[in-house]
Order: structure tokens, then sequence, then C-alpha cells
């Protein structure tokens, strides 16, 4: 399995080699993960950018220090703050109409587990009015992690975010943009490792969610910054 380590120089970079992950797994046939903590930006969703007051949220975000970003698949606003964790997983597809909620059942699966190493309690599932709702949750005192998947003809990218520390600044950031863009948002569902029980250290989840997606898969290490 080729693994994917660091982050690119800026953010379109940065996005550019998950891109590439996904279609590069199609091409070749050999699955991709990386771990990693993009830069400081609130990522909007599709359904954001259609909401009235679209404008608002931007403005509410980039007040409080998060460049804007708009992404290209669904969901819903998401922060990171420079310490919050993002992973993605590409495989390569046979039948692209098969096989979506195994994905997303293997990779909640692997999220729990990695946590679990931390010593986080953590379960599926999230809290009421959750930011970036779904059904692909796990929790622990609070909405820890979020999953999503992107399939495409050859290939299936599923990712997600695992808030680390930084659960105040989260929410207070994600309380007037939600409200901006009309969608119920309690800032106290927001969770984070640290405060679950776990070590105020990305780069510990990192490790975590690398060794429960890689398993024993033969790996080939590439760094971020020399892809983008």
């Amino acid at each position: 399995m080729r693994v994917i380590r660091g982050r690119g120089p800026d953010r379109e970079a940065d996005r550019a080699v998950t891109a590439a992950m996904l279609r590069e797994a199609g091409d070749t046939g050999e699955p991709a993960f990386r771990a990693w903590t993009p830069h400081r930006q609130l990522a909007f969703g599709r359904r954001d950018t259609r909401a009235p007051r679209y404008d608002e949220a931007v403005a509410a975000a980039e007040e409080r220090g998060f460049p804007a970003v708009e992404r290209s698949v669904g969901g819903r606003a998401v922060a990171y703050t420079g310490t919050t964790v993002a992973f993605a997983h590409a495989v390569p597809l046979d039948d692209a109409r098969s096989g979506l909620d195994a994905r997303y059942e293997a990779g909640t699966t692997a999220v729990v587990r990695a946590l679990r190493t931390l010593g986080v309690p953590a379960r599926r599932g999230e809290p009421p009015a959750s930011y970036c709702p779904g059904d692909h949750s796990v929790q622990a005192g609070g909405k820890l992690c979020g999953l999503a998947q992107r399939v495409r003809k050859e290939g299936a990218l599923v990712s997600g975010v695992v808030v680390v520390t930084d659960r105040d600044e989260i929410a207070d950031v994600l309380a007037p943009v939600y409200e901006a863009i009309d969608v119920p948002f309690d800032p106290d569902s927001v969770g984070s490792v640290a405060d679950a029980g776990g070590p105020a250290s990305s780069d510990a989840v990192c490790d975590a969610l690398e060794a429960a997606f890689v398993g024993d898969a033969e790996t080939r290490v590439e760094d971020a910054a020399d892809l983008a």
C-alpha cells in the first residue's frame, strides 16, 4: 500500500495530493492512505454555498482567522485549526456500483479501533445537532470524527476528519457559520480526542489511524511535499 505522510505547501497543493491519490489508485490498482494535519481553513460543502446567507458564513469564518475554501463534495462546513487531523483511504474498484456500505463500515471500524488504542472510549454515532451531520460518525464526549466517501468509476476515497484539540475554537467558529447557512448546530456537540482522554497530539492520532487502516500491508512511503 502507498502511504503518504505530511502535507502540501499550501491548501490547493494539499488538496491536489488527495485528488491524485484517488486517480492513481484507480489507474494502478494500488490502494493508498494518508493521515495529516491540513492547513488552517474552514471548508464549505456544496450545499453550504447555495445558502442565501453564504456570504455571511464566509465572513464569520474569516473574521475568526479561518480562510474559507469550497470543496466539490457534499457534507457541511468543517473547521481545521492546524491540529485537526484528516485522513483519506483510496481503494481501486472493479465495480463502482457495489461496496459503498462495506467501505463505510470498514472505515468507521478502523477509526474506532485507532482511537481506542489511544485510550479514547470511541463508539459509533454522533450527538444531536452535530457539525457536518451524517450517518457515519464517531463520538466520545462529543463528535470526534465524521466520514465521507467519494466514488469514481475505478476507485473510491473514504475520508474523514478527527478533532484532536481546539474543541472550543472549533465550536466558536462553527456556531455563527451554521447559523448563517441555517443548519442546526449545538456547540456542545463538538468533542476532541484530548477531552475524551486521549493525547493532545496530532502526530499520535495520525500514527494510530495509519496503523488501523494499513494493518500488515507492505507499504511504500512518500512525502506529500514531494508530490505537490
